[in-house]
């Protein structure tokens, strides 16, 4: 580690002067990937500003549309407890990380980051969720923009998330057993309008729509519907925890499990 200054502003309007007052500052949220990264000297910002104290930033709620509202600080363990009204997403955030993770982490922080194995970019992409920030409101296929690559500008923070609660939604997750981040995941959710399939974990690009199953699905809400269909292993995440073709045939499998899951 090395000295900078912290600050715990309590509005977020000090929060984004603070920000753009500073020419090398960072948002630290709940601080599960920007510390450890501080401490491998791989980010060296000469402040840090606190989002932890802004109440208002915090909380659930369901808008008059119907939308479930949560805060940008809301951490893990306060979404699996209070988004009861979708459930698919109160289990996803259950199953993030070990308590210690889910008890700092937060939902905005997650989706910031947007590493290319975290839950919550599968869940908002699914959901078609619409991302608030300080300057403006982001729709969730505009948002993510590859590897830890977002629509976020200079001095930008994420505020609040407005999730459509679908008619029938599930997430399967294959975890890679260590850090419990998804080798794959794949967040099926149900809509009027029709079906919406997120994968993360599996891509070199990240968080991604399946729109073949998407289509199929649309038609024939069930497991048999996306049979068949498959995704080239060559654009997949080749590691020591799993090639590409084993990545890319677990999307199929994570996408028959969660509908089976959700009907």
């Amino acid at each position: 580690m090395y000295a900078f200054d912290i600050e715990r502003p309590t509005r977020l309007a000090d929060a984004v002067k603070l920000l753009s007052d500073s020419t090398e500052g960072a948002v630290l949220g709940g601080g599960q990937t920007l510390i450890p990264s501080l401490k491998q000297r791989l980010a060296a910002p000469d402040r840090l500003i606190c989002l932890s104290g802004i109440k208002e930033m915090q909380g659930i709620c369901t808008a008059d549309d119907g939308a479930l509202c949560i805060g940008a600080g809301t951490t893990h363990t306060d979404v699996a407890a209070g988004a009861g009204a979708y459930p698919a997403l109160a289990a996803l955030a259950a199953n993030i990380g070990d308590p210690a993770v889910r008890n700092r982490g937060t939902i905005g922080g997650s989706l910031a980051n947007n590493d290319p194995s975290a839950c919550y970019p599968a869940a908002a992409l699914g959901s078609g969720a619409r991302i608030i920030t300080s300057a403006r409101e982001i729709a969730a296929d505009d948002f993510f923009e590859g590897m830890f690559a977002t629509a976020l500008e200079e001095g930008e923070i994420v505020t609040e998330i407005r999730f459509p609660v679908p008619q029938k939604a599930h997430y399967q997750k294959f975890e890679q057993p260590a850090s419990r981040f998804a080798l794959v995941g794949v967040f099926v959710a149900k809509y009027s309008e029709g079906v919406r399939v997120a994968v993360t974990g599996a891509s070199e690009d990240g968080v991604f729509r399946w729109s073949e199953a998407e289509a199929a699905l649309s038609s024939n809400f069930a497991e048999d519907a996306v049979e068949g269909l498959t995704l080239p292993g060559d654009d997949m995440i080749d590691d020591m925890h799993g090639s590409g073709a084993y990545r890319a045939h677990l999307v199929g499998v994570m996408t028959r499990r969660a509908v089976v899951a959700a009907r």
